[in-house]
């Protein structure tokens, strides 16, 4: 059995988390405290691609990145670097469409956040960056860690965008979904059986994380 979709999919998820992480992050928190009137049109903007069709994103992609439009043709001319149809190709994909998970738990956990402490910390000569990692964050940690795991699950089952801008090619490009659908498309209905419950595993073992986290926060709120 060939294990390059499974360590492409996790290469994949755990590049786009890691970017989205503080991409997420960084527009949670400054939107958040954004006049209504902006906040209103940059999270109609942002969360967008939430409810696109993944079908839809990859062709907004296509059309940016394909090797005949302006930026896909300089980056190729210019460098020799073909941003379709590759293994990193997906980043782009999972990036646009895991955004909004992390975006939108982020500033959710950033405005229940008692901004008490913040003026506290302000009192006491701290500045903005100490209060951000040392107050705000670990405040925060729970509901921000919740949206990476959800942000991480998703990218590791997104298929649409992704089967548009880096398609499936064996050993080269293949994630796990692009794999099933490939496999059952041939009739190879076992091995893509596999790949399902290989999938399944690990999205069962993601929620039970969420799950852990949810409980772990309430518990806190509890005890406080």
């Amino acid at each position: 059995m060939d294990w390059y979709p499974l360590l492409n999919s996790l290469r994949i998820a755990a590049i786009s988390t890691f970017i989205i992480f503080f991409v997420g992050i960084f527009a949670a928190y400054y939107i958040a405290k954004a006049p209504r009137l902006i906040k209103g049109i940059l999270d109609v903007v942002l969360t967008m691609p939430l409810v696109l069709p993944p079908t839809v994103v990859g062709y907004l992609l296509l059309r940016v990145f394909g090797p005949r439009r302006f930026i896909g043709a300089w980056m190729l001319e210019t460098f020799g670097i073909k941003l379709t149809m590759t293994w990193w190709s997906a980043i782009f994909a999972t990036l646009v469409v895991i955004f909004p998970l992390m975006y939108r738990t982020a500033r959710g956990a950033f405005e229940s956040f008692d901004e008490t402490l913040a003026y506290s910390g302000q009192t006491l000569g701290l500045s903005g960056t100490y209060i951000f990692w040392k107050i705000r964050m670990p405040y925060c940690s729970q509901g921000i860690m919740a949206g990476t795991v959800l942000a991480f699950a998703r990218a590791l089952g997104e298929y649409g965008a992704t089967s548009m801008i880096a398609g499936y090619t064996p050993g080269k490009t293949a994630t796990i979904s692009t794999t099933v659908y490939q496999l059952w498309r041939t009739n190879n209905d076992a091995l893509a059986f596999r790949w399902v419950m290989i999938n399944m595993a690990i999205s069962a073992a993601v929620l039970l994380a969420v799950n852990m986290l949810e409980r772990k926060k309430k518990a806190g709120r509890q005890n406080t």
